[in-house]
């Protein structure tokens, strides 16, 4: 039988954690792993490929979302922009006739200025979401996953759209044929994220519940990044964005259907055949774990709160120890439900 008597670890201020992740759902699961860790001690990669430039500003969601979920400065409601913004700008923009079907309160597009002003005087995107993190008390190293632009592409019925245009304009509404990603095959992968992967005191990769395909596979697509997941000595852990075949929050569910993928925790644990060591999915899809080839860990996934995003962290980072350690029951499943 396997011991799931696991305490907290109590020196976490030697364990260092690399997150790669996306936006709503990524940034929760960081920000969980962000609240268990002493300082320093997490490195997030981020994905770029739903960047783009809007009313002459250089637009990082993703980035801006894991930023503000850090810095206690995000949106609970909505899980995107900050809290207690308004919205001035975008109202009288629109008694102008200008275009406001994305949405920028005013707090950010502050930070959309500060950073397409920095862009064209020529510093990296690297440097400014660093100093943007500093700046907002996160001790944490938030980087994008290349400075080079990549561009996520949607290639649905009705045409190829900017990922934007496919997400927040129509909504989601076109059904996809094919993702592909602009820029991928020539960017450089971000040199903090190369080191962070080759660091011989490296606790865990964890892959964020973030959509696979919109969100992960972007950054996967960049060159050399592949090759540094499966170098890297410490254990792989992703984690599933399904609960029950269903997305918390956005099109996952709906993409794979189109793109003829079952909806299911396992279908999305062989889109990362051969990349991970572990894979943790939630109680309800708990009769998958069977089907699943790698260790698998069945724990809540769901997170309403700081509370379930810290113990969620605690799961994932005590399931890639047991990794390290080989620790793996005969059926490969690790079950380790979290009370409080």
């Amino acid at each position: 039988m396997l011991d799931t008597s696991i305490t907290r670890p109590t020196d976490n201020s030697a364990t260092r954690v690399v997150a790669i992740c996306g936006g709503v759902g990524g940034a929760k699961l960081a920000n969980g792993v962000y609240g268990v860790l002493g300082p320093d001690a997490l490195s997030v990669c981020i994905n770029t490929g739903d960047d783009f430039e809007h009313l002459g500003l250089h637009i990082s969601p993703d980035i801006d979302t894991v930023t503000y979920t850090l810095a206690g400065l995000n949106n609970p409601k909505t899980g995107w922009g900050r809290k207690d913004e308004t919205w001035n700008f975008m109202e009288t923009l629109g008694s102008l006739g200008g275009d406001t079907w994305f949405s920028l309160g005013d707090r950010d597009i502050a930070l959309h200025l500060e950073r397409t002003t920095r862009l064209k005087q020529g510093q990296t995107l690297s440097q400014i979401t660093q100093d943007f993190a500093k700046e907002l008390g996160i001790t944490a190293n938030l980087f994008p996953m290349s400075d080079d632009p990549v561009r996520t592409r949607i290639e649905t019925h009705e045409g190829i759209f900017d990922f934007q245009d496919y997400f927040v304009r129509l909504r989601c509404q076109p059904e996809v044929q094919r993702i592909f990603f602009e820029g991928a095959d020539t960017a450089k992968p971000s040199a903090d994220l190369l080191n962070a992967l080759a660091a011989p005191d490296l606790h865990a990769v964890v892959i964020c519940p973030s959509n696979p395909y919109l969100s992960i596979d972007p950054i996967l697509e960049i060159p050399g990044i592949k090759r540094a997941l499966a170098d890297c000595l410490a254990p792989v852990i992703a984690v599933s964005p399904l609960i029950g075949g269903q997305a918390v929050k956005g099109p996952t569910s709906k993409i794979m259907s189109e793109l003829s993928l079952p909806s299911t925790a396992r279908a999305i644990s062989e889109h990362y055949d051969g990349l991970i060591d572990g894979f943790v999915i939630d109680e309800i899809d708990q009769l998958q774990a069977t089907e699943i080839t790698v260790p698998t860990l069945v724990t809540k996934t769901l997170m309403k709160n700081s509370r379930d995003q810290q113990n969620l962290a605690i799961d994932v980072l005590e399931f890639a120890a047991h990794q390290t350690q080989d620790y793996v029951d005969d059926s490969q499943i690790i079950k380790h439900l979290k009370k409080g």
